[in-house]
């Protein structure tokens, strides 16, 4: 359109108009005109008549729109504020529903077993190349964690041990790992063995108890619970469950391959025994 109005073309034609629009001003003003050419004037002049109200029409729809992107603009504004400020309420929500749901879990804990001194903390962090093998609490030495620390699902299944501290938080080796040993017991048959890792099992969330008697009786389903024994954790804190028992390489004793209660890969609370 505006290359059109920049032609010649367009100009002449302009002109022609304007004659024509003098002519009929003249003419009706010294009652000239008759009927006929006025028809002709007004037909000539139509076109130019109907291009005058439709750049009119845009340029007023042009116009409307611009006065309404301001108000376009604020909503939009107030629209996103709302929208995080809800984020942030459903985030303070979950927060407190999690720390409800610690809180039952520790007082269940406390109520089982009196003995023990908690402290409940939160995953804030997982190396992604370290992720089998351990994550990061919000809790350190200021809130009484020390290393060797047994640390706990909300359920009470072993998680790992507290192997660094910092003031306000601590590093989790996992029962993932193959470094992390733990004295153990198939609950049915006593038999006795090592908790620990194994690259072998690992990615698929597994550990295992080694060292077992190679006809140990132990089979699939089997509860196993740590023993107590060296003094590092409590005696009868729940493991897992055996999935499998194969032959040590060796073949001189048995492997019961364990399926955690707790998923250390995933887990989001977890409870610090600092006492027992």
């Amino acid at each position: 359109m505006k290359d059109f109005f920049e032609t010649w073309k367009f100009k002449i034609l302009i002109g022609i108009a304007v004659f024509l629009v003098g002519i009929m001003a003249y003419a009706g003003a010294n009652d000239r005109l008759t009927a006929a050419p006025q028809e002709l004037l007004s037909v000539a002049v139509a076109p130019f008549q109907k291009a005058a109200a439709m750049v009119g029409d845009r340029v007023a729809s042009l116009w409307e729109n611009y006065t309404n992107i301001g108000a376009i603009l604020d909503e939009n504004e107030q629209l996103t504020a709302e929208n995080a400020e809800l984020r942030k309420q459903m985030v303070d929500y979950d927060r407190l529903k999690a720390e409800n749901e610690a809180y039952k879990a520790l007082a269940n804990i406390q109520n089982t077993r009196p003995e023990m001194s908690c402290v409940s903390a939160f995953v804030i962090g997982r190396d992604p190349l370290d992720a089998f093998y351990g994550f990061t609490l919000d809790q350190g030495s200021v809130d009484g964690v020390e290393v060797n620390d047994t640390v706990v699902s909300d359920e009470g299944y072993l998680l790992g041990v507290v192997v660094e501290v910092e003031a306000t938080s601590c590093k989790v080796m996992t029962i993932l790992h193959p470094n992390f040993n733990a004295a153990g017991v198939v609950s049915r048959t006593r038999d006795n063995g090592i908790i620990t890792g194994s690259s072998d099992y690992a990615a698929d969330g597994l550990c295992v108890l080694t060292n077992l008697n190679r006809n140990t009786l132990t089979q699939k389903s089997d509860q196993v619970i740590t023993t107590g024994l060296g003094g590092v954790f409590p005696a009868d804190v729940l493991v897992g469950v055996v999935r499998e028992v194969v032959p040590e390489v060796s073949g001189k004793s048995s492997i019961a391959v364990i399926e955690p209660g707790a998923d250390p890969r995933t887990v989001r609370h977890a409870f610090i025994i600092t006492n027992f």
